[in-house]
């Protein structure tokens, strides 16, 4: 599904990745975890497509197809999704409207029809339901208002509408209450099948208790420095990353 080999990455000069190296397959969750300033939300940023980073080295690959030189709104088209960590406010735009435009768009790229309304309404139904969102959140301008947990719940409802083939969620977790924080997961999980793959990126365990990963990943100073199953995140989590440090030197 996911293929990255020796990923090179900087922003003004800086390095911050520095030879990442990650293989994900369809049907499989990946949970990237790390200190402050690690590179992780980079990693996430450079999949989806953001300019702001220069790649000096290293491929990017989605089912075998090189996506390092695609612009932001064709890896989305291909089908790779990034849930933010703060996402924007859309005044005057509502829910609904902003899913219905996206959809279409990606259909246009595939050479496809607009999505006839009545689907369209039977599609935003079934998705709401199964994320047990209320009906009257649709109509509401996209994140204006939102708590943190609405913010959150509308992004998962969004990976819900696209279908994407690859979801990366970038610190989903953040800000969350345990109750909001279970509708999320729950939802990732009815989402997740044997065609699709998600990249979950945590400085906690707490959200892996909900989405339980098929591997983990420590990135530090730009680096993967060490994978695991799911136990790896336990022990992240009694010990701190200073265990790992000590074992790099």
């Amino acid at each position: 599904m996911l293929s990255i080999k020796n990923l090179h990455a900087s922003i003004e000069d800086k390095e911050i990745l520095k030879g990442i190296n990650l293989e994900v397959k369809a049907g499989e969750v990946h949970a990237i975890m790390g200190p402050n300033g690690a590179g992780k939300s980079t990693l996430a940023s450079i999949v989806a497509g953001n300019e702001n980073y220069e790649v000096s080295q290293g491929t990017i690959e989605l089912e075998g197809e090189d996506i390092s030189e695609l612009a932001p709104e064709e890896r989305a088209h291909k089908g790779v999704f990034l849930s933010f960590q703060y996402p924007v406010e859309i005044p005057g735009v509502s829910v609904t409207n902003f899913m219905r435009t996206a959809i279409n768009e990606s259909r246009k790229a595939k050479g496809l029809a607009d999505m006839p309304a009545n689907e369209m309404l039977k599609l935003i139904r079934e998705k709401s339901e199964l994320l047990e969102i209320d009906r009257k959140f649709l109509s509401r301008s996209l994140n204006q208002g939102f708590s943190g947990g609405e913010k959150k719940r509308n992004e998962i409802f969004q990976m819900a509408m696209l279908e994407p083939k690859l979801a990366i969620l970038d610190e989903t977790d953040s800000g969350l209450d345990i109750d909001a924080l279970r509708i999320v997961a729950n939802g990732v999980n009815k989402l997740k099948s044997k065609d699709n793959a998600v990249v979950v990126i945590t400085h906690y365990q707490r959200l892996l208790e909900y989405i339980v990963p098929d591997f983990v990943h420590v990135l530090m100073d730009g680096k993967i420095v060490k994978s695991g199953g799911k136990e790896l995140a336990l022990e992240l989590e009694e010990k701190g990353y200073d265990w790992i440090k000590a074992e790099l030197v």
